[in-house]
């Protein structure tokens, strides 16, 4: 799981602390971008930030989304990253309190490879993000680049 990349989408910024220390307390060796908006997100997967260090950096081999997000939330998120082809393959798991049949259903429409409502128990938090990181960044195979087919 070296040289991986995991993006993290998550404006409570407990939450997306806790999310990092529990890959860490998993041994996810992959680096972890924090993003706490869902635009400036969009924005560094589309690779069209201003920032000199977003140029050129490979596309992630994991996204985790919240639902609730400021500016653009995680459903508009979703559904600009499947309608472009740069952003179509990773996979993207929708990880939020919200376990509304309407938001489960839009997020597969769009495109989202799983949708994990957050445990309240610290415990369980902890394993779920764990059991998530091995499955898409060590089970899961995926494709690497881009293919014009897909």
């Amino acid at each position: 799981m070296q040289n991986k990349l995991i993006i993290l989408v998550e404006d409570n910024e407990d939450d997306a602390e806790l999310a990092v220390r529990a890959l860490q307390r998993n041994k996810i060796a992959a680096k972890v971008k924090v993003f706490s908006d869902g635009e400036v997100a969009l924005e560094y997967l589309l690779s069209v930030g201003q920032d000199a260090d977003m140029q050129g950096e490979a596309m992630p081999q994991l996204v985790l989304l919240d639902l609730k997000l400021p500016r653009l939330n995680g459903i508009e998120v979703l559904d600009r990253l499947r309608t472009r082809l740069q952003t179509r393959l990773p996979p993207v798991v929708m990880l939020t309190t919200s376990n509304a049949e309407i938001d489960i259903a839009e997020c597969y429409r769009l495109g989202a490879n799983s949708y994990i409502q957050k445990p309240v128990d610290f415990s369980q938090f902890i394993a779920a993000v764990g059991e998530i990181a091995n499955y898409w960044l060590g089970l899961n195979e995926t494709v690497t680049g881009q293919h014009d087919s897909l």
